[in-house]
């Protein structure tokens, strides 16, 4: 997964975004996010944002079950190698 500060973010959005990969965006070398591309729809935009609603749902009470926070969780997700 490649990492990006959240300024080169900023400042290359349309570049990195059609590199079509999911990439971690980090302000002082934390993540504060994440771009996840959309394949070419094959929903409609109401499912596509009902899909992302619910991930969201699960990381939430995955991180309340467990007390990890996001950083925790990113580490037991993301290979090592790929961190950044």
């Amino acid at each position: 997964m490649r990492s990006v500060g959240v300024r080169e973010f900023r400042d290359q959005a349309t570049t990195l975004m059609k590199l079509g990969e999911t990439i971690r965006i980090e302000r002082h070398g934390k993540p504060v996010g994440f771009f996840v591309p959309v394949p070419k729809p094959k929903h409609n935009r109401r499912e596509i944002d009902e899909s992302l609603d619910r991930v969201g749902e699960v990381v939430e009470r995955v991180l309340a079950q467990t007390g990890l926070n996001e950083e925790d969780l990113v580490r037991a997700l993301v290979p090592e190698d790929q961190q950044g």
